[in-house]
């Protein structure tokens, strides 16, 4: 009979190298064997909850398990990330957020998680352009009157947003800092009474995705000022965008991502990117997004490599925006 002494230094380290191999092997194997959750930081019928319903049936039939949609609203997104930052390092739970990802650590003085450190990446999703549109009796006929118009009323010219960490209010910090013109910003509790109010003419301006936008501007309900991107809209391809109309480089999408515990082991990171690539070019979720005005990431975007990047970069840009702005806003 043969017996090895484990307390060989090398012998015990290959050990643990083929147990940590085929337990991986296993977890590729089985993977998953239950339901998994994708949770979405805001209020069902929103832009980010309809990206994750859309994909959540397709990503299922690539994983052969049910893939179900949660809702942790509150706090701009962080109680949501926060969850998923704490979940099990199992890949069942999986969080869809917007650029307000990294966003956070700068609007927000305490954090129960670390941005950069505390997810794996699995790929970016799809990014929403965004608008900004005015009140039907506000002055301004377009931007360059509105340009000059803000110059001379800008202590009484309002601008509504969603709340904190939505992407309005991004949207509104952002045109703001490059404008160098202090507008005062108007937080609602949700998109829906922001556009309420600017319907009324209780707020004057409004920036936000055209998955809530585009209906408003269709019917004529509102004033058109142009749109975030740096390239037109196939849906209004004969609105400038803001860039184009003098506020050079001006630019704010909505991009998605998708992430999960840091741990997750790489062959569940590994299924749940081919699920959501699989997910991104099925034909019925590829005709429902563009219907919605909603541009899918690039095949090359879709990787965690390149979400990673992203985050690290977007972090970067929008604290210095958002110090300027005031700094953290709880």
């Amino acid at each position: 009979m043969i017996t090895f002494s484990t307390k060989n230094t090398n012998f015990s380290k290959i050990l643990c190298f083929l147990i940590l191999l085929t337990s991986n092997i296993c977890f590729a194997d089985d993977f998953p064997t239950k339901s998994v959750t994708i949770i979405v930081p805001f209020s069902a019928g929103g832009p980010t909850d309809a990206v994750a319903r859309l994909l959540a049936v397709p990503m299922g039939k690539y994983l052969g398990q049910p893939v179900l949609v949660e809702n942790t609203v509150g706090a701009g997104g962080t109680l949501a990330a926060s969850k998923v930052a704490k979940s099990q390092k199992d890949g069942y739970t999986l969080l869809l957020h917007h650029i307000g990802i990294s966003t956070a650590p700068a609007l927000y003085a305490k954090l129960n998680y670390d941005t950069l450190n505390d997810f794996e990446y699995i790929g970016e999703v799809v990014n929403v352009p965004m608008t900004i549109i005015g009140s039907k009796n506000f002055a301004p006929n377009n931007f360059q009157e509105l340009l000059a118009y803000l110059q001379k009323n800008k202590d009484k010219v309002t601008l509504a947003n969603a709340g904190p960490g939505a992407v309005s209010q991004l949207c509104g910090l952002l045109f703001t800092s490059q404008l160098g013109i202090p507008l005062t910003q108007v937080p609602y509790k949700g998109t829906g009474p922001a556009i309420t109010d600017l319907l009324g003419g209780q707020v004057d301006l409004l920036c936000d995705q055209t998955t809530n936008t585009l209906t408003y501007i269709r019917s004529d309900k509102v004033k058109l000022f142009g749109v975030t991107t740096q390239k037109r809209l196939p849906s209004l391809p004969n609105t400038p965008t803001i860039s184009e109309q003098g506020l050079k480089g001006f630019e704010i999408v909505a991009w998605h991502g998708l992430y999960t515990a840091k741990g997750t082991p790489s062959a569940a990171l590994d299924k749940l990117n081919k699920a959501l690539r699989a997910a991104l070019i099925d034909p019925d979720v590829k005709a429902r997004l563009l219907d919605l005005n909603v541009e899918i990431a690039r095949s090359d975007e879709q990787t965690p490599a390149a979400l990673k990047a992203k985050v690290e970069s977007e972090v970067k840009k929008w604290a210095p925006i958002i110090k300027a702005a005031g700094g953290y806003i709880e």
